[in-house]
């Protein structure tokens, strides 16, 4: 099965802290023969490495720590996580918890506190929308495909 994944999972250094968050879960996937599609939705919408943190807020737009409205690179890194997704056939995303583009089932709340809600990111909504089943790390273990 060809599965997209966030980058970062990998151990790349793409996240907003320019670090990597290697997944041991990801790697298993390789391991049980999965096609892995790496993309990072931030930096594939034109965000730098490092970059100041963001968060959706409750208007669906994405802002980071500096007040600055970055909702329109969001979104086009999302489409372009979806057209990737598309093109190499890929019908499982997993994808990194809680964050903003990649976040299924929660994010931050928009505050900067770490306060957590439910939700998901840019990118987890715009491919559930096109029938792309969405995971983050944390849910792997019980998700039958390891």
């Amino acid at each position: 099965m060809k599965i997209l994944v966030s980058r970062c999972l990998l151990g790349e250094p793409c996240r907003y802290d320019g670090r990597g968050m290697p997944s041991p879960g990801v790697v298993a996937l390789q391991q049980a023969g999965h096609t892995l599609v790496p993309a990072c939705p931030e930096v594939l919408g034109g965000l730098p490495t490092p970059r100041p943190p963001a968060e959706v807020q409750p208007d669906g737009r994405v802002v980071n720590r500096l007040g600055e409205d970055v909702t329109g690179q969001y979104q086009k890194g999302a489409q372009s996580a979806l057209e990737l997704a598309v093109s190499q056939g890929c019908t499982v995303a997993v994808l990194k918890a809680r964050s903003p583009s990649c976040g299924s089932r929660q994010i931050y709340d928009g505050t900067f506190t770490g306060t957590k809600i439910p939700g998901q990111g840019i990118t987890a909504g715009l491919l559930r929308k096109a029938g792309i089943q969405v995971l983050d790390e944390e849910e792997l273990e019980g998700s039958g495909l390891l």
